[in-house]
């Protein structure tokens, strides 16, 4: 089997997109193509991975100046044409689009070539390349039940996550916990209300212990804070083995992408979301909607990030085992734990092949 995976941009994408490319080829002995733009992270973590990357030029269509978009728009003809003759090159069987900007492209050249496509949309509103092709693409695989209305054949398969997020052990009583993060690069509005708040917060709840990822931005500020203060505390610019942090943690305080989302739902961790207000459809805060609606995580919106909202949120759900217990509960029915697998499974079954 031949299989391409388009799109790309951001971690949310590229990630989950490599443990599907590697689970076709433990599964299938699939060749593996990948699609993505010059700007993209998957620049870095595609070659890295060792898997051949092909690039079309494509613009911005959402949250951008009228200028860009319209330009976008009078590119898009000779994006599909380059994704075209990449797919006629590669001769897929199976082309899978993860969002992004090269996702749309590819997957148009894919449905005029009569080639089966299929949707990778780990966020509860789609995002726009996978809105666009909704309505022509064979299949989509989703993390959320209410995604598949945009679709005309979805499965519920979850977002692939690293399998350590699921041996995350629970946490036994002790001191109580908090960990803070907001992405590779830290999330400021997040990190200035954790210094802003830091005094109240210890004061309410004594003993606390704080882990905060803040990125290279802020980590001078929150580490003299934290020093000042005379909390305990651990101050990075940057985790890499968020498993062993969440692990560690009662709760966790951080922002609402699709795969912190599925991180926290395979971890089983109680959580307190602080939306990104900016981000594309708004997703991180419908994303962070969902999983408050099932028990698993309170959100909080960016504009009460102030003493009073941020500390009687965080002390109220720390001073509350059995509270966090049933969000930790909550949280882990979400979890997919072979999701990569099942997403193979439906791409194999798209090109013809037996599963």
């Amino acid at each position: 089997m031949r299989a391409i995976l388009a799109g790309g941009g951001t971690g949310g994408h590229v990630i989950p997109a490599l443990a599907i490319a590697q689970e076709l080829q433990k599964l299938y002995g699939t060749e593996v193509l990948f699609i993505g733009t010059a700007r993209g992270l998957e620049n870095k973590l595609v070659r890295a991975a060792g898997f051949p990357l092909r690039l079309v030029e494509v613009g911005a269509l959402n949250r951008v100046s009228l200028a860009i978009r319209l330009k976008t728009y009078f590119g898009l003809p000779m994006a599909i044409g380059q994704a075209r003759r990449i797919l006629a090159e590669f001769n897929a069987d199976v082309v899978i689009g993860v969002g992004g900007y090269a996702s749309g492209p590819a997957m148009m050249a894919a449905i005029l070539k009569g080639i089966p496509t299929l949707a990778f949309e780990p966020n509860v509103v789609p995002g726009f390349a996978n809105r666009v092709v909704a309505r022509w693409v064979s299949a989509a695989a989703v993390h959320f039940e209410e995604t598949g209305k945009f679709f005309r054949h979805a499965e519920i398969t979850g977002v692939p996550v690293r399998q350590a997020f699921f041996q995350s052990a629970v946490r036994s009583p002790g001191q109580p916990t908090l960990l803070v993060f907001g992405g590779s690069q830290g999330a400021h509005a997040i990190n200035h209300a954790m210094i802003q708040c830091l005094p109240e917060i210890l004061k309410q709840v004594p003993g606390i212990r704080i882990i905060h990822q803040t990125g290279e931005r802020d980590y001078n500020d929150a580490e003299a804070a934290y020093q000042q203060a005379g909390a305990s505390a651990e101050v990075h610019k940057f985790i890499t083995d968020m498993p062993a942090f969440f692990a560690r943690a009662d709760l966790l305080l951080c922002r609402s992408g699709a795969s912190t989302v599925a991180e926290i739902a395979a971890a089983g961790k109680p959580a307190v979301f602080v939306p990104f207000p900016r981000a594309a459809d708004d997703h991180q805060r419908v994303n962070a909607q969902a999983l408050e609606s099932a028990g698993a995580a309170v959100v909080l919106e960016e504009t009460k990030l102030d003493e009073v909202w941020l500390v009687e949120t965080v002390s109220s759900l720390l001073g509350d085992p059995k509270r966090l217990a049933r969000m930790s509960e909550a949280a882990r029915k979400l979890a997919h734990p072979n999701a990569a697998h099942d997403i193979a499974e439906m791409a194999a079954r798209l090109a013809g092949i037996e599963t």
